[in-house]
C-alpha cells in the first residue's frame, strides 16, 4: 500500500481553514505589506498608521474598534469582515470589495473609498465626513437618515439603495446610477446632478433646489422658458 502524498504548497495555502488565527500580530507603522493573507485575525481595538496593504484579504477577520490613520488599502478582500465602531481618519479604501461586512457605527473622516464594493455589507448607522465615494457600488445599501451632506458620490451606483431621509445638500452625485433608488424625504438642496437620469425617479417628499426641479421637469418632457 502506497503511503499518502503530502500535500503540496497550494493545497497548504487553498485548503479549508477554521477558526480565528490570534498569532498574526498587526504590522508595525508605517509598513508595507503586499499579498498577504490576513483571514480571521482578531485585531480588535488595533490602531494603524500610515500602514499600506495591497492586494491583501480579511476574510471574516475581526476587526471590531479598529482605528486607521493614513492607512492604505488597495484592491483588499474584506469579505464578512467585523468593523463595527471602527475609525478611519484620512485613510483610502481603494477598490476593496466588502461583501457582506459589518460595518454598523463606522466612522469616516476624510477617507477616500474609491471603486469599492459593498454587496450586502451592513452600512448603518455611519458617521462619514468629508470623504470620497466615488465609483463604489452601493447598489441596495441601506444608507437611509445618513448624513452624507458634502460628499462625492460621482458615477458611483446607487441602484436600489435606500436613501430615505438622507442629508445629500451639496453633495457630487454626476453621473451616478439611481435606478430604482428609495429618496423620500431626502435633501438634494445644492447637491450636484449633472448626467443624473431623472426618468423614473420616484421624488415624493424630496427636497430640490430650483435648479434641480428645471432639469427634473425638462427630463420629463416638460418645455421650460429660461
Amino acid at each position: 500500500m502506497k503511503e499518502p502524498l503530502p500535500p503540496t504548497a497550494r493545497e497548504l495555502v487553498t485548503g479549508p481553514r477554521r477558526g480565528p488565527r490570534p498569532h498574526l500580530r498587526p504590522p508595525e507603522d508605517g509598513a508595507d505589506v503586499e499579498g498577504e493573507d490576513f483571514a480571521r485575525v482578531e485585531w480588535d481595538w488595533t490602531e494603524l498608521t500610515g500602514v499600506t496593504f495591497a492586494r491583501c484579504r480579511f476574510d471574516d477577520a475581526s476587526l471590531s474598534e479598529l482605528v486607521t490613520r493614513r492607512c492604505v488599502f488597495d484592491a483588499c478582500v474584506l469579505t464578512g469582515v467585523q468593523l463595527g465602531g471602527s475609525r478611519h481618519l484620512g485613510s483610502a479604501f481603494l477598490s476593496c470589495r466588502f461583501d457582506r461586512a459589518r460595518l454598523f457605527d463606522a466612522t469616516w473622516e476624510g477617507c477616500k473609498l474609491t471603486g469599492s464594493q459593498f454587496p450586502g455589507a451592513e452600512l448603518r448607522p455611519m458617521t462619514s465626513t468629508d470623504s470620497d465615494w466615488s465609483w463604489t457600488s452601493l447598489r441596495g445599501a441601506d444608507l437611509s437618515g445618513c448624513d452624507l451632506s458634502g460628499h462625492t458620490f460621482r458615477e458611483a451606483d446607487l441602484t436600489d439603495a435606500d436613501l430615505r431621509e438622507c442629508d445629500l445638500t451639496g453633495a457630487d452625485l454626476d453621473r451616478s446610477r439611481l435606478q430604482g433608488t428609495k429618496l423620500r424625504g431626502a435633501d438634494l438642496r445644492g447637491a450636484s446632478t449633472d448626467g443624473v437620469n431623472w426618468r423614473g425617479l420616484d421624488l415624493t417628499g424630496v427636497r430640490l433646489d430650483l435648479m434641480q426641479s428645471v432639469q427634473f421637469a425638462r427630463a420629463h418632457g416638460a418645455l421650460v422658458a429660461d
